[in-house]
C-alpha cells in the first residue's frame, strides 16, 4: 500500500470563535477502518485522497491593470500580462487532513524493533492484558454508538419533495445510514446519505472531504469540504485560502433564464414582481413558489458541490424574506425557512456561505433580479432616501441574525447590496450609504477579526481599479466584482478550435489578459477582492438570458441553447475558457450551480450551469486544474504576496476610518439625491417609530436541553425602532418615483423622527 501524504494538522488553522475545536486525527476510534462513517460522539478521520498529483490551491496572484467593458455586470479590468501560477506546482506534495502515518510506517517501525527469541511468563501475561484492553477499546465504541436516538429519528421525518429536511426546524434533514437504531453523524466518500424524505444517495467526494450532522448538536462546525480547505470550525485566511465557489442563483430570487419553466406559462412575466402578480391571480403564488423552494435545490445538490472540490456557496436572498410593504406582490417571509434549511446543508458539508442581499426596495439596478425590472429608485429619485431607509433596516436585521454564535463562522461574508447601479445613483451618494451601513454593522458586531461577517460591496459596474481609495481604515470590507465577457459585444469568435493546447481559440487568453492584473492590483490597493459572479458564458446565448423576449447581441445562438450536439472541441474550448477565468480571478463564485429545464425539457442556457457542465464535460471536476492556466498561455507577471494591511482583515487600525473620508461622506442621508428635483431634506422619508423586522431562528428537534438556537438578534443593546410610514402621508410609488412630484407632508418637517447618521463604532481594547 502506498504511503499516504502527511496530514494537515489542525494547528495549521486558527480556531474560529464560537465553535468547537476541530476534530483531532489522534482521536480516531481504535479499530475503526479509515473511511468508515462514525456515529454520534465519534471523531472522524477524513478519507485519504487519490489526487496526490495536485496541490492545495494557493494564492498565485497577478499584476495591476486598466479596464475593459462588460456592461451587464461589472466592468472588467484589462491587463496585458497575468500571474504565473505554475511555480506553485513545485512547492511540495498535496497534504490531506485527518490521516496520521500509514500502514507502511507502522510496519517499518515494527521491523526496526528486534524481537527476543524467548519471552518470560510475565511478558506473556502482559501481552494478554494488552490484548484484552485492545478488544475492549475496539468493542466498546462499536457498542456505545448504537444507542437509540429518538430525537434523531424524529428530526429526519420532516421535509417533503425531493429536497429533504424540515424547513424551519434547523435540521438539514436526513442522516447517514446506520444499522439498527444507530445514528451516523459523519462520513466521507462512499457514505450513504438518507434524506428526510427517505430517499438515499451516495456521497461522492474524492478530495478527503467529510460531512457532519448531529441533531443533538445541530450547530457543530466540524465538517470539511476537502483536504485543502479549513473546516468550518477554523478561521478563513483570505491571504492563503482560495475561494472556489458557486452561486445558488434562482432559488430564492427567481430569474427567468434560471427557471424558465415557471415563467413560460405567463408571457407577460418578466421579473419576480410580474410573475408573483400572475401567480397570485391564478391562486398559485404560494404553492408554486414553495414547491420551487423545496425542490429546485436539494441536499444532494449541496453534497455534489462539495464533492466537486468547491468550498463556498453564494446565496442570493430577497428582502421579502423579512417582510413586504403594502402594494408589493412578493411572497412574504415564506422563503426564510428554506434559507435556514439550505444554510443547514451548507454546514453539514462544510461549505462557507456568502449571503447576498440581492433585492432592495425600489430596485437598486433596474434589472429583473432586483425584484422589478425598469427603474432605479434606491438612492435615486423622489423615493430614493425612503427606499434606502428600508434597505438599511433589512441590512440591520440580517446582520443581527448572522452575527449570532450559531451562524458567524458559517457565514463569513455578507453582500449588502447586489450590483447597485453606481452610474445612476452617484458615487458620493453610494459612498455615504456604505459608510452608514458599515458603522451600523460594526456597532452591532463590534470591530475586529471574527466579529460578525465581512461587509461586501459591489463595484457598481465601474471596475475594481476605481475603488482603490474606498473607506480607508474600515473594518473588513470586501470588494465584489462580476466580470463577464458575454454582454460587452457580440461574441462571434470561434471557441471550438481543437482539444489540445489551442482549445478555446482566443477566449482563454482574453480571460487572463482582461481580469488578472486588475484583480491583483485591487488586492494590493483596496484589500480583499473577489469575483462574486463569473461563468462559462463567453456569449450571451441562452433562453431569457438577456431578459424575457430580449434578443441576444450574439448571432446564431441556436447551437448554444442545447448542449446535446456539442462536439469534443466545443466542450474543450469552453473548459479552457473556464479554467483561464478561474486562474485569472483566483477567488470566485460561478454563476450559477443549476439552470432548470425549459418547457422543452432541456437546459436552454447550458453555459451557465456548473452542474450540467460537470456532467457533460466542459466544467473541471477539480477546480485546481486551473492553476497555471494563464502562465501556460504566456501571460505572466509579478505576484501579489498575499499580504493585506492589518485593518483590511480586522487587525490593528480597523474601524478607524480616515478623517478625510469621513468628512466627505459622513453626512447621512447625503445632501443631494440624483434625479430627485429637490434637496434630500425635502424628500419623503419614513419615521423611525415602527416595529423592527426580525428573522426567527430555527426550531430545534434536539432532545438535549442545552442546545440553543439563539433568538435572531445578536446585539441586545440594539433597541432602536424600525422605520414606518408617517401617518397621513401619501407617498409616491416607491418603485416608480423618479418623475413624481415631491409631496409636502412626508419629509423631515412632517412629524417624522428623522434618520440621523450612525456614529462610528466605539473601539474597545479587547476588539484587537
Amino acid at each position: 500500500m502506498a504511503s499516504r501524504p502527511v496530514s494537515m494538522e489542525a494547528t495549521n488553522f486558527a480556531t474560529a470563535p464560537n465553535t468547537p475545536a476541530p476534530i483531532s486525527p489522534e482521536m480516531q476510534e481504535v479499530g475503526t477502518p479509515l473511511g468508515t462513517p462514525l456515529a454520534r460522539g465519534s471523531m472522524y478521520a477524513p478519507l485519504p485522497m487519490g489526487d496526490s498529483g495536485l496541490e492545495p490551491p494557493r494564492a498565485s496572484f497577478f499584476d495591476p491593470s486598466s479596464a475593459l467593458s462588460t456592461p451587464r455586470d461589472s466592468y472588467a479590468d484589462n491587463q496585458s500580462s497575468v500571474n504565473d501560477s505554475s511555480h506553485r506546482l513545485a512547492e511540495g506534495p498535496l497534504v490531506v487532513g485527518g490521516v496520521v502515518g500509514s500502514s507502511e510506517e507502522t510496519e517499518a517501525g515494527a521491523a526496526a524493533a528486534p524481537l527476543k527469541k524467548q519471552r518470560s511468563p510475565l511478558v506473556w501475561l502482559g501481552a494478554l492484558a494488552v490484548l484484552v484492553a485492545v478488544v475492549l477499546v475496539v468493542a466498546l465504541p462499536a457498542t456505545l454508538v448504537k444507542k437509540h436516538h429518538s430525537g434523531a429519528a424524529s428530526s429526519s421525518s420532516g421535509g417533503g419533495g425531493s429536497g429533504g429536511g424540515n424547513p424551519g426546524t434547523g435540521s438539514p434533514g436526513g442522516s447517514g445510514s446506520g444499522s439498527g437504531s444507530s445514528a451516523i453523524v459523519t462520513g466521507g466518500d462512499g457514505s450513504v446519505i438518507t434524506m428526510a424524505d427517505g430517499t438515499n444517495f451516495t456521497y461522492s467526494n474524492p478530495f478527503g472531504g467529510f460531512w457532519y450532522y448531529d441533531p443533538e448538536d445541530p450547530f457543530n462546525n466540524n465538517a470539511q469540504p476537502n483536504s485543502w480547505t479549513p473546516p468550518l470550525n477554523t478561521s478563513w485566511d483570505f491571504s492563503t485560502n482560495r475561494i472556489h465557489g458557486v452561486n445558488i442563483g434562482g432559488l430564492f430570487v427567481l430569474e427567468p433564464f434560471i427557471t424558465p419553466a415557471i415563467f413560460q406559462p405567463y408571457p407577460d412575466a418578466i421579473d419576480e414582481w410580474t410573475l408573483s402578480t400572475a401567480l397570485a391571480a391564478d391562486g398559485k403564488l404560494q404553492s408554486t413558489l414553495e414547491n420551487h423552494y423545496n425542490t429546485f435545490i436539494t441536499e444532494e445538490d449541496i453534497a455534489q458541490i462539495a464533492g466537486a472540490g468547491m468550498n463556498w456557496i453564494r446565496v442570493p436572498i430577497p428582502y421579502w424574506a423579512i417582510e413586504t410593504w403594502e402594494g408589493e406582490p412578493f411572497l412574504e417571509k415564506v422563503c426564510w425557512k428554506y434559507i435556514i434549511r439550505l444554510l443547514g446543508w451548507a454546514r453539514k458539508y462544510g461549505l462557507r456561505v456568502n449571503l447576498d442581499l440581492h433585492t432592495i426596495p425600489g430596485s437598486q439596478n433596474a434589472f429583473n433580479h432586483s425584484g422589478k425590472f425598469g427603474i432605479v429608485n434606491f438612492l435615486n429619485g423622489v423615493m430614493g432616501v425612503a427606499n434606502a431607509q428600508r434597505a438599511l433596516s433589512y441590512i440591520r436585521t440580517i446582520t443581527e441574525f448572522i452575527s449570532e454564535p450559531e451562524w458567524v463562522d458559517l457565514i463569513p461574508i455578507f453582500g449588502i447590496v447586489n450590483e447597485a447601479l453606481l452610474k445612476t445613483i452617484g458615487r458620493p451618494q453610494l459612498n455615504a450609504f456604505y459608510l452608514e451601513a458599515h458603522n451600523m454593522m460594526r456597532n452591532i458586531t463590534g470591530v475586529g477579526e471574527g466579529k460578525g461577517p465581512y461587509m461586501s460591496v459591489h463595484d457598481g459596474f465601474q471596475g475594481v481599479s476605481s475603488w482603490a481609495d474606498f473607506m480607508p481604515g474600515s473594518d473588513r470590507v470586501i470588494l465584489d466584482s462580476h466580470p463577464y465577457t458575454a454582454f460587452a459585444s457580440p461574441a462571434d469568435a470561434p471557441i471550438a478550435s481543437g482539444i489540445g493546447a489551442g482549445a478555446g481559440g482566443t477566449w482563454p487568453l482574453k480571460a487572463c489578459s482582461s481580469w488578472a492584473k486588475g484583480f491583483n492590483a485591487s488586492r494590493k490597493n483596496f484589500g480583499v477582492t473577489i469575483a462574486g459572479e463569473m461563468s462559462a458564458g463567453f456569449n450571451d446565448c441562452g433562453l431569457y438570458l438577456e431578459g424575457v423576449n430580449v434578443p441576444p447581441i450574439t448571432s446564431n445562438c441556436g447551437p448554444w441553447q442545447s448542449s446535446a450536439g456539442w462536439s469534443a472541441a466545443t466542450k474543450a474550448g469552453v473548459m479552457a475558457f473556464t479554467l483561464a477565468s478561474m486562474d485569472a480571478l483566483q477567488d470566485y463564485f460561478f454563476w450559477t450551480w443549476k439552470v432548470g429545464n425549459s418547457t422543452a425539457g432541456i437546459v436552454e442556457s447550458p453555459l451557465w450551469s456548473y452542474q450540467l457542465g460537470l456532467q457533460e464535460g466542459w466544467i473541471p471536476t477539480d477546480p485546481r486544474m486551473a492553476v497555471g492556466k494563464c502562465a501556460a498561455l504566456g501571460v505572466s507577471g509579478s505576484n501579489f504576496d498575499g499580504t493585506y494591511l492589518p485593518w483590511q482583515t480586522g487587525g490593528a487600525g480597523a474601524g478607524t476610518i480616515a478623517a478625510t473620508w469621513s468628512s466627505s461622506y459622513g453626512v447621512y442621508p447625503p445632501a443631494t439625491i440624483s434625479n430627485a428635483g429637490a434637496p434630500a431634506t425635502k424628500l419623503p422619508q419614513y419615521t423611525s417609530t415602527g416595529t423592527v423586522g426580525t428573522l426567527p431562528p430555527p426550531t430545534l428537534t434536539a432532545s438535549a436541553t442545552t442546545v440553543s438556537a439563539g433568538n435572531g438578534w445578536f446585539d441586545a443593546s440594539d433597541t432602536a425602532p424600525g422605520v414606518t410610514a408617517i401617518a397621513g402621508c401619501t407617498y409616491p410609488d416607491a418603485w416608480s418615483a423618479v418623475s413624481a412630484a415631491v409631496p409636502t407632508a412626508c419629509g423631515t418637517g412632517a412629524g417624522a423622527r428623522r434618520a440621523v447618521a450612525t456614529p462610528p463604532p466605539v473601539l474597545r481594547r479587547e476588539e484587537y
